[in-house]
């Protein structure tokens, strides 16, 4: 009995150490708490640098690609040039770059999604003139101001037009074809790639200031127009002369001028319209637009990969076989030529009575 009592009270006081023994305590691990901090703070600084380096932190880190709107049909030499540049812009960035097709109301409804797109970089228009400086005179209204809610980035290349006649019309001058055309004014006809497009208001424009009374007749393509031309049954076609070299230089046509400020590099023997003694001067060309509100240092950014894919040697290679002149200006030149080439279409457009469908 006694050694039963002894060992309850040594199970009693070994009871009573364990329960007044404390609870150890947890370490609070302070140097994981901080290495996740500075986690969260790295995110949030490789944003905030990505942002004051001009391109948003989601095209640097490729969760977005850079946007390149096309608002015309894949197939054709702007579409061809759209991925040209895409392609380049993709290396030179770092960053993917895709090009959307967004077409319906002649190029209007691309514009129009990127004037309503962020203006941070991502969303671009690669276009030709009659959509940014030209539709304002075709259209009573647009739902776009191309001078507020579009921002230059860069041009990419100029293309010219010329005025030929098929082999039955004896005129070898651009003099001669007027007092032709003077003395025959029922024949006094010119035909082109479509209505309202610019080649049917630079013959619009060129009759006014000869004073001819110059009747347009609009084909489906340059192709139409040159067959009827070369066949007699329309006298005169006005178009690009990337549709007239090969013709002219096997003799089935003759090009009397073309319209840039300085001869064709594709047709360096035929004068221009001021040569000719005309004071006419119209390029056509592809630019690239961000929306208005543009950062200056993206645009600038932009500007500078956009001009170093024109200069490259294959991408002037490409554009030469389009019919193109590689150019690469700055923004704020494309702005100037913009309003310029606005300012000329107008009378053009007027000249020519076109009135749109739509």
């Amino acid at each position: 009995m006694e050694f039963i009592s002894r060992w309850r009270m040594i199970c009693r006081c070994r009871r009573r150490s364990i329960a007044k023994k404390p609870k150890p305590r947890i370490k609070a691990d302070w140097e994981g708490i901080m290495h996740r901090r500075k986690f969260v703070l790295s995110i949030a600084l490789t944003g905030a640098l990505a942002a004051t380096h001009g391109m948003p932190a989601l095209a640097q880190v490729g969760e977005q690609p850079i946007r390149i709107v096309f608002p015309f049909t894949a197939g054709g030499s702007g579409d061809a040039l759209s991925r040209l540049i895409a392609d380049k812009m993709r290396a030179g960035l770092k960053a993917p770059v895709i090009v959307e097709n967004r077409t319906g109301a002649g190029g209007r409804l691309g514009v129009q999604a990127v004037k309503n797109a962020a203006p941070d970089g991502m969303t671009l228009l690669l276009v030709p003139i009659a959509p940014v400086a030209v539709y304002q005179h075709v259209y009573k209204s647009l739902d776009y101001d191309p001078f507020t809610d579009l921002q230059p980035v860069a041009q990419l290349g100029t293309f010219d037009f010329g005025i030929a006649v098929g082999p039955h019309v004896p005129a070898k001058t651009l003099k001669e074809l007027v007092a032709w055309a003077k003395a025959n004014p029922k024949e006094a006809n010119y035909g082109t790639p479509a209505a309202g497009t610019l080649p049917h208001f630079l013959g619009a424009l060129f009759g006014q200031r000869a004073g001819l009374d110059f009747r347009h007749i609009a084909y489906k393509g340059s192709a139409a127009a040159l067959t009827d031309m070369i066949g007699g049954q329309i006298p005169i076609v006005v178009t690009t002369n990337s549709d007239l070299v090969e013709m002219h230089k096997g003799g089935r046509i003759r090009v009397l001028a073309t319209s840039d400020a300085q001869r064709s590099q594709f047709l360096p023997d035929i004068p221009t319209f001021r040569e000719a003694g005309y004071d006419l001067q119209a390029t056509g060309w592809y630019g690239v637009f961000a929306p208005a509100k543009t950062p200056p240092d993206v645009i600038e950014k932009l500007n500078k990969v956009i001009v170093e894919a024109v200069k490259a040697p294959d991408v002037r290679e490409r554009l030469l076989a389009f019919g193109l002149q590689p150019t690469g200006t700055s923004a704020a030149e494309l702005a100037v030529i913009m309003k310029r080439d606005s300012a000329f279409w107008a009378p053009a457009v007027k000249a020519s009575g076109f009135t749109p469908e739509n």
